[in-house]
């Protein structure tokens, strides 16, 4: 049986963009060999925690946090809303946060993609930038255009730290761009630089408990992506989008198997764990 990967549906209040951003992710899910499971978000606030949905959640082994066209609530991270900020979810944002806590308290692999990164920050205790050019200095403001949006397939570049689970993820699959490509397992050496799309207006700031900072853009220093500090939990989160570029472009489709491979690695040891617990039938 595959992996089931929980995908909440990426906002309730827009359903044509909902509809069309979200058949990506179920691909990409499907093609690195998993079994996406789409959370709706049908319900307020107060109605998530009912047991449908808990069991929905319950069922899955892995976490995706898609993006979505709304800004998290900068009430959660405790600064007054610029003006560039956009509505928020609340009902995406409350299932969101059942499916992080369901995930952080059972060890289950999370992958957050673009609002999935704010999301989890946030969750984290960390902090956004709510409007990118409004931090950046007036040099930098032009260097990249973060809201590029889907028609463009590349643009701007990150820069990776080599030590990272992100670089040895898509080093491993072989294409690790001008750096030398190790085998798997092993630790990526020097600069690791690769070619992205862009669609956010809003990035990491203060990064969260248990996150650390894995990847730049080289050109503004916006953060790029975060993974988790605790090694017996499977925990990354990008800034772009690999769910649309995962038909030509081999780090993307890694990404996603890394999130299958984490998922059964947590299922087998689980296994293996109730395996050699005795029975009660054996007192």
């Amino acid at each position: 049986m595959p992996p089931r990967i929980a995908i909440p549906v990426p906002h309730s209040g827009d359903p044509e963009y909902a509809e069309r951003a979200l058949p990506q992710y179920l691909r990409a899910i499907e093609m690195a060999g998993g079994e996406p499971v789409r959370i709706p978000l049908d319900q307020t606030p107060a109605e998530a925690t009912k047991l449908d949905i808990m069991k929905m959640i319950e069922s899955c082994d892995a976490v995706l946090l898609p993006g979505s066209k709304a800004d998290v609530d900068p009430a959660k991270f405790g600064v007054p809303r610029s003006p560039h900020t956009a509505a928020a979810d609340p009902r995406r944002d409350a299932v969101d946060e059942l499916l992080l806590q369901d995930a952080y308290d059972l060890r289950k692999p999370i992958l957050g993609i673009c609002y999935g990164l704010q999301i989890l920050n946030v969750f984290r205790n960390g902090s956004l930038i709510q409007h990118i050019p409004d931090f950046l200095p007036e040099d930098l403001r032009t260097r990249v255009n973060h809201e590029a949006g889907s028609k463009v397939a590349v643009a701007h570049v990150v820069e990776i730290l080599p030590e990272s689970e992100l670089a040895r993820i898509i080093a491993s699959e072989g294409n690790a761009g001008d750096t030398q490509v190790p085998g798997p397992r092993s630790k990526v050496r020097g600069p690791f630089v690769v070619p992205v799309n862009s669609s956010h207006h809003q990035s990491a700031d203060l990064i969260g408990d248990g996150l650390r900072l894995v990847a730049r853009c080289p050109d503004d220093g916006i953060i790029e992506a975060l993974e988790g500090t605790s090694p017996d939990h499977f925990v990354l989160a990008v800034q772009w989008h690999p769910e649309r570029s995962g038909d030509d472009d081999e780090p993307s489709r890694a990404i996603f198997r890394a999130l299958i491979e984490a998922a059964r690695e947590r299922h087998q040891k689980l296994a293996n764990e109730a395996a050699k617990t005795p029975s009660s039938a054996a007192f």
